[in-house]
């Protein structure tokens, strides 16, 4: 997989287990990789069926480390 996509589903993977604490070191990287907000967005909810929502633990979190743009 490319870094950008790398990075995105590991976001994926922290937000689905709980692991919010990797969360914005892990979005930073995304970020250098090219991804959009609304990609780290996607990347993070499309857990939501798997797991719950549990993983909109990681939404402020993952926003508040992209910044505003």
């Amino acid at each position: 997989l490319d870094s950008k996509t790398t990075a995105l589903v590991y976001l994926g993977i922290l937000a689905s287990t709980g692991l919010v604490s990797g969360i914005p070191f892990h979005v930073d990287l995304a970020k250098k990789a090219g991804a959009t907000k609304d990609e780290v967005i996607s990347a993070i909810l499309l857990g939501l069926p798997a797991v719950g929502n549990k993983v909109t633990q990681a939404l402020p979190m993952a926003l508040e480390a992209f910044g505003n743009e």
